[in-house]
């Protein structure tokens, strides 16, 4: 197994409701930042809009724990660096990893289907600065659980079983890595590397969002992360929705 990298400390359980959930109350009490919690199983896990999600043995259920000096306005970096750290962590795993792509905002497909989620929950303290922030990964590592309204995928039917415990270490490096690269050098290079693993160029996509669905060509990410979608002519800019499958 990989080794945890340095100042991290990783907490492993048998069974847990929800590693997100256990890490938001940890937080809240003032738990330092850099600690990951591992579970082997989770009875009550959950993905965006409180979705449940599926949690048999074998697969990636972590969530970590960050303290970011940052404002609550630059939140959607860390999403992208979350989706970032996740893909680089899997890629080596894969015999094609350009087949891993990046689905706005929360996704990782394999093979256009959804093999892994990430789920940032954070609060902000005075100032409007980020005062903790918890991304929480569940990825598909032995099981695809069927979803009801898309394809689901696991490593294990593409040649490849990695620990849960292994690839944890290796996300945890992964996330150091691109943290500090954000911290250096912006969310720049953030948005460059997500566009490089996102959708084609001029795909279409249908957003649902709180005012119904909106589809159009994709253009990309905005500076700060926001989707870019052409509609009848004109780019519109959309820092919040999902894609549908």
């Amino acid at each position: 197994m990989s080794a945890v990298p340095p100042g991290w400390r990783l907490r492993i359980e048998e069974s847990l409701p929800s590693t997100s959930d256990l890490l938001l109350r940890l937080a809240a009490a003032s738990e330092p930042e850099r600690l990951a919690i591992l579970a082997r199983r989770q009875t009550a896990g959950r993905g965006r809009d409180g979705r449940t999600w599926q949690s048999p043995a074998g697969n990636l259920y972590l969530s970590l724990l960050l303290r970011p000096e940052a404002a609550a306005r630059d939140l959607p970096a860390w999403s992208l660096l979350g989706a970032l750290a996740l893909r680089d962590a899997l890629a080596p795993t894969l015999r094609d990893p350009r087949a891993l792509r990046l689905k706005w905002p929360n996704d990782l497909l394999l093979h256009g289907a959804k093999l892994a989620g990430i789920l940032c929950e954070a609060s902000a303290g005075q100032g409007e600065q980020i005062e903790w922030l918890v991304i929480g990964f569940g990825a598909n590592l032995t099981v695809a659980p069927p979803l009801p309204d898309r394809p689901s995928a696991c490593l294990a039917d593409h040649g490849t079983t990695p620990a849960p415990e292994a690839v944890a270490a290796l996300l945890l490096a992964e996330v150091d890595g691109w943290r500090r690269r954000l911290e250096r050098d912006g969310i720049e290079p953030l948005v460059a590397a997500w566009m490089t693993h996102g959708p084609d160029p001029g795909a279409w996509l249908t957003l649902r969002g709180a005012a119904g669905e909106t589809s159009g060509c994709y253009r990309g990410l905005d500076s700060d992360g926001a989707l870019l979608l052409e509609t009848n002519g004109r780019i519109r800019r959309f820092a919040s929705g999902e894609i549908a499958a």
